[in-house]
């Protein structure tokens, strides 16, 4: 639903190894910060959620100890949502999208993107080794536009469980 990039990688390292499932590879920057991976998707969507995994023990310096999460329809007008600083994280880090006033609101955009700041011991390149993207669920009824009802006596009687 989404082509993703990044400002720089490494070779062997690319923007692939961000979705591909897999805990063992990682995302791997090269050059200066703040370095960016950017979400672009093809409709607008409604945004709940990101969550990164890291892994202090295996990365060390290049290990993001600030990240950035901003939201938009294009580059030009991409505003910061958050702000997250981590000591040490090992595994994934949710980050709450919506104002914390607002818990139940959702953010709507084109692009979403996470920009690490600062790492670890001051180290210049980052390793990520996955993002994920989440928005609000839906009841998959709604989604076909009417409302459907499974209340016909042929339905109820296969309804429970004897």
């Amino acid at each position: 639903m989404a082509v993703w990039s990044v400002t720089s990688a490494k070779p062997g390292n690319g923007v692939e190894l961000l979705r591909d499932g897999r805990e063992d590879t990682y995302w791997q920057s090269d050059g200066t910060q703040p370095h960016l991976v950017n979400i672009q998707f093809q409709k607008k969507v409604y945004m709940s959620e990101v969550a990164v995994y890291t892994d202090y023990k295996l990365d060390e310096s290049y290990t993001p100890t600030k990240v950035s999460i901003r939201v938009g329809n294009t580059f030009s007008d991409l505003r910061e949502i958050r702000v997250v600083d981590l000591h040490e994280p090992q595994g994934w880090v949710v980050i709450r999208l919506p104002p914390d006033d607002q818990p139940e609101a959702y953010l709507k955009g084109f692009m979403l993107q996470v920009a690490v700041i600062a790492n670890h011991q001051n180290g210049r390149d980052t390793h990520v080794r996955q993002v994920r993207v989440f928005g609000p669920r839906t009841d998959p009824v709604k989604t076909l536009g009417h409302e459907v009802s499974f209340t016909s006596p042929q339905l109820a009687a296969y309804c429970s469980v004897r």
